[in-house]
């Protein structure tokens, strides 16, 4: 049976049972909102041509995809490496690596120059300086004895004479030098065989020079009176010197002092050990007259004239 709210209750009838309000109503449950996505929402690209959408034909070209617009690890590397940002520091350093490296290079070279007499024997160094001690003494009494011929042009007497005494001895030993003149003197006979005819021109003209530098006043090789403007040509069984053929064992007869001329030829890396490695032997035997008779003919000039009166 309902009950009217608004009909009045009978006396002493029985109140309606009235529902007691309830507790503090609950709030109701406002829905959250959805996030949003990081990435923003991508436009959505017009349909080209023959129905495909913009992304679709992106995905179909060659390197196409998601990541084609986006620079390589590559590319990225290579626009920061180039166009080069260089900095004064690094113009500093660069500069300073370049010096240090050039002087690294001189220190390299002088080193490897100097390598043959580091790796010498005590006794080759010795053999050396008593080369250079014997050059230098050398110069000395040269010196010693133009000074002596100077003073006596100037205290002679007679100094027509005395010019003419020493201008015949000028004479003589200038004709030793150009070789037409004989000569004889202490001094070394240098044998070369070549059983394998290794040996080439450049090394007979080496063993030439170090005889110079030893203080060879007349050289003769198998007959051929060696001169300052004697030339080697050929090599093995084709040696000629000056144009006229010589063959092994190749004679060196030299004129000058045996204890200085022996050693140059044994230094370190010399003519001996030179011709030894082509399997050539060089033997060394000391004399104290040694005959070199080979000459040359006397060569006059054609342009060059005498300027004294």
């Amino acid at each position: 049976m309902s009950v009217n709210p608004n009909e009045k209750p009978e006396e002493g009838g029985e109140k309606p049972e009235v529902p007691e309000p309830s507790a503090k109503p609950e709030p109701p449950v406002v829905p959250e909102p959805p996030a949003k996505s990081v990435m923003p929402e991508k436009p959505v690209a017009p349909a080209v041509e023959g129905g495909e959408s913009a992304p679709a034909a992106a995905a179909a070209a060659p390197g196409g995809g998601a990541g084609a617009g986006a620079p390589s690890g590559r590319r990225r590397l290579a626009d920061a490496l180039w166009p080069p940002r260089v900095t004064r520091a690094q113009l500093v350093v660069a500069l300073l690596l370049a010096c240090l490296g050039f002087g690294l290079a001189i220190q390299v070279s002088s080193t490897s120059e100097g390598s043959a007499l580091r790796g010498a024997r005590q006794e080759d160094l010795v053999r050396i300086l008593d080369e250079l001690d014997d050059r230098t003494q050398r110069l000395e009494d040269e010196k010693a004895r133009l000074e002596k011929q100077r003073s006596e042009l100037e205290s002679s007497s007679d100094q027509a004479e005395e010019a003419r005494r020493q201008t015949q001895e000028k004479e003589r030993q200038l004709g030793i030098l150009a070789g037409t003149v004989a000569a004889e003197g202490p001094g070394i006979t240098l044998t070369v065989t070549d059983p394998v005819g290794a040996v080439e021109s450049d090394m007979l003209l080496d063993a030439i020079q170090e005889l110079r530098a030893a203080g060879a006043e007349a050289i003769q090789v198998d007959g051929v009176r060696v001169v300052a403007n004697s030339y080697f040509t050929g090599g093995g069984e084709d040696m000629r010197i000056d144009g006229t053929p010589v063959t092994a064992p190749y004679v060196f007869k030299v004129i000058g002092k045996p204890e200085d001329l022996e050693p140059a030829l044994n230094i370190p890396g010399g003519v001996v050990q030179t011709l030894e490695k082509e399997q050539a032997t060089a033997t060394v035997e000391r004399s104290a007259k040694i005959v070199v008779d080979a000459l040359r003919p006397a060569k006059r000039p054609d342009y060059a004239r005498s300027s004294s009166p």
